[in-house]
């Protein structure tokens, strides 16, 4: 097992050796990973971003773009053939079609490389040809992430966490029932084994449905070929003996071959290769679903910035010692459920919820920014007399009913200290606001020549991400 990751590491800096010369002489690879926290719309926020850099009419915020130096654009075949394509014409298709609808959420990893040809700037730029440069974007799902942390827990320590969390959650109960005469001491039995494994898939998508975010093993959520494995079928038992084929050694044997087999390929194969990141976040969602749900999230952004090795992309760093994140983009989606009054308070509260997890990480060259942000338009901003009072409303289709409503959340604070210290005092409810939140479906849209779908600071972030490269 030594001399075989051995030569895996060797072989990985040789790869970075090459992929860092290539890069540095003929034509730069930007690869932008995209995942998300439940629900955040990671499909939507790829489909409408390689829209609107196909077609660029509404990217003013992206300066290459708003100076005309980004001269056309094309997709073209990702260079890992072993690596699904992103079906970005079908999801497109799905948001713009006739009748438009949401497209299936992500359920694995997927790539799709869009190529923008530029001239450079500066002042020799007129002597200078126009150049190429590669967006590689990697789709995956936001569970995997989390799933790194797991690399520094052991068994004992990951079910004792676990554990603590199903004891304050009623939807642990089913589970703790279980396991509650179980004895991890006694002979495997593999029945047993399955029996555990099933019961703990079964609370994870209940609390994910739920709208907890620290749903992890994400395989066990999403199996795809694995499913039914050995590596997937063991769940957290409270501490006790474990002598040779016990039920908790064989447990605590499988919870090691998920992170050996399962974790480490994807941080070595994906993650690791990343050089600029974003992450979305259904924060409206979780403040409708109370203070718990907001602190829920806030610690799962905490993980998620412990994953990344963050600094800054020095040629000799590159060939030397392995790419490192330059840049992490956490955005809070669907902020088109909003009037744009509040956006800001928004993406105050985002700042705020990464705070802490910025901190934590000690960022020492990454830059990292928080934005609110909708990847498609689907509402309009209207100002309604309520009971005398002017309500800053949005109206749109309502996804359930197919019906036109004008719709008021509610009013965020000021402070974003309001949510955050509600939400770490662990509050079952607002003091002040009852938040709502309401789900749009897609309009119907018909687009100009040159024009990509209707969004809201999806140049922005471009600008952030790609923009210092282009």
């Amino acid at each position: 097992m030594i001399i075989t990751d051995l030569a895996n590491e060797v072989s990985r800096r040789v790869e970075a050796v090459g992929d860092g010369l290539s890069e540095a002489l003929f034509e730069p690879v930007i690869r932008i990973g995209v995942t998300g926290l439940a629900r955040s719309g990671k499909t939507v926020f790829i489909t409408s971003l390689v829209s609107n850099l196909l077609d660029r009419g509404r990217m003013t915020q992206v300066a290459a773009i708003s100076e005309g130096r980004v001269l056309g654009a094309y997709l073209q075949p990702q260079p890992d053939v072993t690596v699904p394509r992103f079906d970005y014409e079908n999801h497109r298709a799905a948001l713009l079609g006739p009748k438009p609808h949401w497209p299936e959420s992500t359920r694995a990893v997927s790539e799709l490389r869009l190529s923008l040809k530029v001239q450079p700037a500066g002042l020799l730029a007129g002597l200078q040809k126009p150049r190429t440069v590669h967006l590689d974007i990697v789709d995956y799902p936001g569970e995997w992430l989390l799933d790194l942390a797991l690399l520094d827990k052991t068994y004992a320590q990951w079910s004792a966490e676990v554990l603590d969390r199903l004891a304050a959650r009623p939807e642990g109960a089913a589970y703790l029932d279980a396991i509650h005469d179980v004895d991890g001491a006694s002979q495997l039995e593999e029945p047993k084994a399955q029996f555990l494994a099933q019961r703990f898939t079964e609370y994870l998508n209940t609390a994910r449905d739920a709208g907890y975010y620290d749903c992890t093993p994400g395989r066990f959520l999403l199996p795809g070929d694995l499913a039914g494995s050995p590596v997937l079928t063991f769940a957290p038992l409270p501490e006790s003996d474990t002598p040779r084929r016990s039920l908790a050694r064989e447990m605590a044997r499988r919870f090691e071959a998920y992170k050996a087999k399962v974790v480490k390929p994807f941080f070595q194969d994906h993650f690791a290769r990343i050089d600029r990141q974003v992450v979305l976040v259904d924060a409206l969602g979780a403040i409708h679903r109370g203070p718990k749900a907001v602190e829920d999230m806030r610690q799962a952004m905490t993980d998620i910035l412990s994953a990344f090795r963050p600094g800054k992309n020095a040629f000799l760093n590159r060939l030397l010692l392995g790419k490192r994140v330059e840049r992490i983009l956490f955005a809070a989606t669907k902020a088109d459920h909003l009037h744009h009054r509040q956006h800001g308070k928004l993406t105050a509260i985002m700042e705020a919820l990464t705070r802490d997890a910025r901190d934590r990480a000690q960022f020492a060259g990454a830059r990292t920014q928080s934005l609110s942000l909708a990847s498609l338009r689907t509402t309009v901003e209207e100002t309604v007399d309520h009971k005398g009072r002017q309500l800053d409303c949005v109206r749109g289709t309502l996804l359930d009913g197919g019906k036109q409503a004008a719709f008021f959340p509610g009013e965020l604070p000021e402070d974003p200290n309001h949510i955050l210290s509600a939400a770490k005092s662990g509050s079952d409810k607002w003091l002040q606001e009852d938040y709502q939140f309401m789900a749009f479906a897609p309009a119907e849209l018909s687009l100009k020549p040159g024009f990509g779908p209707p969004h809201i600071r999806l140049d922005r972030a471009a600008q952030f991400l790609i923009g210092d490269r282009l």
